[in-house]
Order: C-alpha cells, then sequence, then structure tokens
C-alpha cells in the first residue's frame, strides 16, 4: 500500500519542483509581470477535479495553478496572503468541480493548522506554451548577462 502512494505522490511532486524551478531566480514582481504578459481575458470559474499539476507563488497576492501540464490560471487574490511564499503546499475550494473567482479561496497547507484562506478576486487563463518559451528565453538573457564581457559568443 506504501509503494503505490509513492508511485502516485512522486509524479506531483516532480511536477510541483519543475514548477517552481521553472522560474527560479526570477524576481517576484518580474515573475508576475511575465504571468500576466501571458493571460488572456478574465473568465468567471475553470474546472477543477481536486488535483493540481503544480502551482507557483507569485509574490503574497497573485499565483499561477495547473490544472494539467498544459492548461493553467493566473489567479489574482483579494489582498495579501501572507502564508503562500512559505507554503509548501496549497488547496483550492471548489463547488461542483468549478473555481470561481470571488466566491472559491486559495488555502496555503503548512505546518500552522490555522492558515487564513485567500480569496480569489480574478482568474485569467495562461497561454502555458507562450509563457514557457518566455521563461526560458528570460533565463537564457540572464545566463548571458551574468557572463563576463567577452565570453557571451563563446
Amino acid at each position: 500500500m506504501k509503494t503505490t502512494n509513492a508511485r502516485l505522490l512522486a509524479p506531483v511532486l516532480l511536477a510541483t519542483a519543475l514548477a517552481a524551478c521553472a522560474t527560479g531566480g526570477i524576481p517576484d514582481a518580474q515573475k508576475l509581470e511575465l504571468y500576466r504578459s501571458h493571460a488572456g481575458e478574465p473568465v468567471s470559474s475553470f474546472n477543477f477535479f481536486g488535483r493540481l499539476n503544480g502551482w507557483t507563488p507569485l509574490g503574497d497576492s497573485a499565483l499561477a495553478v495547473w490544472t494539467r501540464p498544459s492548461e493553467a490560471f493566473l489567479l489574482q487574490l483579494t489582498g495579501r496572503c501572507p502564508d503562500l511564499d512559505f507554503a509548501p503546499a496549497i488547496s483550492l475550494t471548489s463547488t461542483q468541480n468549478r473555481v470561481h473567482a470571488r466566491f472559491d479561496k486559495v488555502i496555503p497547507l503548512d505546518r500552522n493548522p490555522h492558515s487564513i484562506p485567500c480569496h480569489i478576486a480574478e482568474i485569467r487563463p495562461l497561454d502555458t506554451r507562450a509563457l514557457r518559451t518566455a521563461e526560458r528565453e528570460l533565463r537564457e538573457g540572464e545566463v548571458v548577462a551574468d557572463q563576463p564581457s567577452g565570453e557571451a559568443g563563446t
């Protein structure tokens, strides 16, 4: 039984780690602007069947959640969510398998059993393909910028 749970948990942990590494080293404000620039118009809700494929905190008032590897949403919160940056996991409230703006909440899951739920103000679908390309280009640009002059082309 334990090995079955471990096999099921491993892909979720890997996806979460990869999502966290995808934008590692980029300041929160810059990450948030990058995600906003690849977000569509606000939608009222999205399908959610109880499992996230990954999530990325974008400061203390926004985050991106992946419902599938190629489907993600930018969630803007109504205010600060102080536990978000330090939470190892999150939970979303939902009604009939849908997460609704202005109704549902993000709940940071950590050692504090009294984490404050954070209300979702706005939901915007993300263009995940374009976002991944932009993140890769940004990271590659930072690597080139970090090299001493004269070494960028070698």
